[in-house]
């Protein structure tokens, strides 16, 4: 892993489908530079049942090469809030590469391919700007 490339991974991801007034679907997960990483999900389905829901995970990642790898330990990172266990989960990192000097957009993003909760896997989520983050 190089210093630069885990330096650009680390930072908040966002994805929001829906709206407030029928059916939101919220997922945020923070890349922290330690190694470590927080997710939360959240539902609300006005016309559901339950109608909202919050479901968390944490635990430690790593990247090699452009391929990020989640672990959950279900000792120290399992408990009665955070039940998501992320272990054999696997996103890609999406950037744009440092040699293009196009006018092209990429959004940084990660868009996860592997993993054992079912609706994680093909989830594109994106990194927060800091533009955004001011925003919201």
């Amino acid at each position: 892993m190089s210093f630069s490339q885990s330096g650009n991974l680390v930072g908040e991801y966002y994805f929001q489908a829906g709206t407030e007034n029928e059916h939101l679907i919220q997922y945020s997960l923070t890349m922290n530079s330690d190694g470590t990483f927080l997710f939360h999900a959240y539902e609300n389905h006005k016309k559901g049942i339950p109608w909202e829901k919050n479901q968390y995970g944490k635990g430690k990642w790593n990247l090699d090469g452009k391929v990020v790898s989640f672990f959950t330990d279900n000792e120290g990172d399992i408990d009665e809030k955070n039940t998501l266990d992320f272990s054999n989960s696997k996103a890609r990192f999406i950037s744009k590469p440092s040699r293009d000097k196009s006018d092209r957009v990429i959004e940084t993003a990660l868009q996860f391919f592997k993993s054992n909760i079912f609706w994680i896997e093909r989830l594109k989520i994106l990194k927060r700007s800091n533009a955004l983050q001011q925003r919201l």
